[in-house]
């Protein structure tokens, strides 16, 4: 089958969602949750989907392993860490270096990077990632906890708000 120039135009794009930190934010600022589907139909609308990982822990729960569901039926390759309840009632489930390793890893294969978080960890990540790899990096979350620094270190921000949430 040969490409049309529309077809070979199509933007590539990856996309990675930290779900733990959408589902505290939203849940924070809104009492609300993240609109998964109207998400995919923004930022994956006539773009070649190249990577889309949704970064979850997982706890064996029926309810998040539906939802767990849902994501991969939306598009999502959904990737799980099990949930560590450390001895002093502190928890982990941190998936901040396996987002910023997958992320280098599809930033040379595509145009535009989607990171949805609002974790300051990442600015770094993402300016390495628009300076070796000249990808538009654009981070969405809450835009009030979300940190400064991965805001400016963003191509563009895109507040998670009004139709992003359920």
């Amino acid at each position: 089958m040969v490409a049309t120039s529309r077809q070979a135009a199509r933007e590539r794009v990856a996309i990675f969602v930290d779900v733990q930190n959408v589902y505290y934010t939203t849940r924070q600022a809104f009492s609300r949750h993240f609109d998964y589907n109207t998400f995919w139909a923004h930022f994956a609308a006539d773009r070649e989907v190249v990577v889309a990982n949704a970064y979850a822990v997982e706890r064996g729960d029926p309810r998040q392993q539906q939802f767990q569901a849902i994501l991969r039926g939306i598009g999502f390759t959904v990737k799980l860490k099990p949930f560590i309840q450390r001895r002093d009632g502190s928890a982990k489930g941190d998936w901040d270096v396996g987002i910023a390793l997958d992320a280098m890893e599809a930033a040379p294969l595509v145009d535009r990077v989607v990171l949805v978080s609002g974790d300051g960890d990442f600015d770094l990540l993402v300016e390495r990632m628009r300076e070796r790899h000249g990808v538009v990096v654009e981070v969405v979350g809450v835009e009030r906890l979300t940190a400064d620094s991965l805001i400016r270190a963003a191509s563009r921000f895109v507040p998670i708000e009004g139709e992003l949430l359920l």
